[in-house]
C-alpha cells in the first residue's frame, strides 16, 4: 500500500497530468516503476487510489465550471420541456445544444469504458508499454497542430467560447468523444485526446480546451461512482488514498485556472515534445 508521502506525491501528479495533455493514467505506472516504489499496481488499494484521485480532479473541475455546469442542466432540461411539448427547438439556445453534445460525446469512451474495463486495469502493470503509448500520445499532439494549421476553424466569437463550442455538428462532437476515448489506455491523454478531437471539428484552441474539460468531468465522474463504493468494504488503510484525492483536487483546480489562460495564446507543441521525451526516456531507464 502507498505510503502518506507516496499517495501525496502521486496525488499532485494526478491533479497536474491530468488536466495537462500528458497522460495521468502514464505517470500514475511510470514513476513509481521508475523510483522502483514496492507498489503492486494491478493492486485493488492502488486501483482504487487512482479512481479516487479522478474523482477529486472530476470534483475540482465540477468547481471551476459550476455556473457553465448551471447553465447546461438548465439548458438540457428547457430542450426536454420542448420536446415533450413538441414545440421546435430554439437553435439559439446554447446551453442546450451543449447540453447534447457532452451527451453525445460522453457516449463512445463510456462505452468502451465499460467493456474493456478488466483488460484496461492489467495496463497498469506495465509501465514499458504505457512509456511507448506516452511517445504516441506526443505523437499525436503534434500530429494535430500540423493539421490545424492548414484547416479553416469555425468562427469563433471573442469571450464567448461556449457559444463557438455550441455551432459543432452531432458527429463532430461524436468524433470528440470517440478520440477521447483513447485514454482509456494508460499513456494517451485524456485531455490531449478530446483536444486533439475538438481541434479537428474546426475549434480554436482556447474552445477546444473547454470542451475538452467539460467533457472529461461526467465520464470521470461516472467511472468513479463505479470503483469508489469498494472503499466502504477495503481491508486495507484508506487514509493515504483520502489523503492523495484531497492533494489532487487543489493542484486540478490551480492546473484548469492556468490551462484556461494558456490556451487563449498557446499550442499543444510543447507537450508533445514533452510526451515524446519523457516516454522515451522513460523507455530506456525501464529497459536497461
Amino acid at each position: 500500500m502507498l505510503t502518506f508521502a507516496q499517495a501525496g506525491f502521486l496525488g499532485l501528479l494526478q491533479g497536474v497530468t491530468e488536466l495537462f495533455p500528458i497522460s495521468s493514467l502514464g505517470h500514475s505506472v511510470l514513476i513509481p516503476a521508475l523510483l522502483h516504489w514496492q507498489v503492486d499496481q494491478s493492486a485493488q488499494a492502488f486501483v482504487l487510489f487512482l479512481v479516487a484521485t479522478h474523482f477529486a480532479t472530476a470534483c475540482a473541475l465540477l468547481l471551476y465550471f459550476w455556473r457553465e455546469w448551471l447553465q447546461i442542466i438548465q439548458g438540457f432540461f428547457r430542450m426536454v420541456g420542448q420536446f415533450s411539448a413538441r414545440r421546435a427547438l430554439d437553435a439559439q439556445d446554447t446551453y442546450a445544444k451543449l447540453a447534447w453534445l457532452l451527451i453525445v460525446a460522453t457516449i463512445p469512451a463510456g462505452i468502451l469504458g465499460l467493456a474493456l474495463q478488466k483488460k484496461i486495469e492489467g495496463l497498469f502493470a506495465a509501465p514499458m508499454l504505457v512509456s511507448l503509448v506516452l511517445v504516441l500520445n506526443g505523437a499525436l499532439l503534434y500530429g494535430i497542430e500540423l493539421v490545424k494549421r492548414n484547416r479553416l476553424r469555425l468562427e469563433n466569437l471573442r469571450n464567448a467560447g461556449d457559444a463557438a463550442i455550441a455551432k459543432l455538428s452531432w458527429p463532430q462532437a461524436f468524433g470528440a468523444g470517440l478520440m477521447q476515448a483513447l485514454a482509456l489506455i494508460p499513456g494517451f491523454s485524456r485531455t490531449g485526446s478530446s483536444l486533439a478531437g475538438s481541434l479537428l471539428a474546426g475549434l480554436d484552441h482556447e474552445s477546444a480546451a473547454r470542451f475538452s474539460f467539460l467533457m472529461a468531468t461526467p465520464i470521470i465522474f461516472a467511472a468513479a461512482l463505479l470503483k469508489l463504493p469498494a472503499l466502504l468494504h477495503a481491508t486495507f488503510p484508506v487514509a493515504p488514498i483520502l489523503f492523495g484525492s484531497v492533494v489532487a483536487a487543489v493542484a486540478a483546480f490551480c492546473s484548469v485556472t492556468f490551462l484556461v489562460r494558456y490556451f487563449k495564446t498557446n499550442t499543444l507543441i510543447p507537450f508533445a515534445w514533452y510526451c515524446i521525451i519523457f516516454g522515451a526516456l522513460s523507455f530506456f531507464l525501464l529497459t536497461h
